[in-house]
């Protein structure tokens, strides 16, 4: 009987797709953090009126004007937090064991891509490996095109397409791994009838496809190199 039960529990796991030991991971997975180069225009205008005193009496009035314009460059960080549930679900649907971690301080943006020190400080108990993921492209386009054989007929969409490049980190020794890149996209479109026309375009659709995209091939990707399988040989 007990032979039996081993089995049917490994039969499980096989079908599931991935080993009993690699079940009992803990994983957390953290929000996708990015950091982007940001410019914008100044312009500052100041004007100062002084009175001179002569004698007692009010004199003339000194005007002093001065106007700064350029261009201010600064590095902006943070995180995005739309895609992290998609992630959370499909590794739970692969059957590893997910954690939920602290939430980062964003007071300390310095410390942003220091996940070490975020191990070290206890922000993910309880997990064996730390998924990180950090943002190196994220793109919406819009088009519009005529559509073939019509007259006043317009396909729009609304498109969007993330990259992200992921490692997993143990939190005992603080080695890699895994490290991937992994790609999502998303889109709504629309049909227009004609060129005055006006469609609303959902980014908020765009964005769960994107989402759902980049869960699917991130947990596929991890779980290749976690077996030395295929990505392709994970279950959808």
């Amino acid at each position: 009987m007990l032979t039996r039960i081993v089995f049917l529990a490994a039969s499980f796991w096989l079908l599931l797709g991935i080993a009993p030991a690699l079940a009992a991971l803990k994983i957390a997975v953290t929000d996708l953090s990015y950091e982007e180069k940001v410019q914008e225009y100044f312009r500052s205008v100041s004007v100062d009126y002084r009175h001179a005193r002569k004698g007692g009496r009010r004199g003339e009035t000194e005007l002093q004007y001065d106007e700064q314009e350029g261009t201010r460059v600064f590095i902006e960080r943070g995180e995005l937090h739309k895609f992290t549930a998609d992630i959370k679900g499909e590794l739970l649907r692969a059957g590893y064991q997910v954690v939920q971690g602290r939430p980062f301080a964003m007071k300390a943006q310095e410390k942003l891509f220091d996940i070490i020190a975020r191990i070290k400080q206890g922000y993910y108990k309880g997990a064996h490996y730390v998924l990180f993921g950090t943002i190196s492209s994220l793109e919406f386009r819009e088009e519009s095109s005529p559509i073939a054989g019509t007259a006043r007929t317009f396909s729009e969409s609304l498109s969007l397409e993330l990259v992200v490049e992921f490692s997993l980190i143990n939190t005992k020794t603080y080695e890699v791994v895994a490290a991937f890149s992994a790609m999502g996209e998303g889109s709504d479109v629309r049909l227009r009838e004609s060129a005055a026309a006006r469609v609303h375009l959902s980014r908020g659709k765009a964005i769960a496809e994107a989402a759902k995209s980049i869960a699917q091939e991130s947990v596929r990707q991890m779980h290749g190199q976690l077996t030395g399988a295929s990505p392709q040989e994970m279950p959808v």
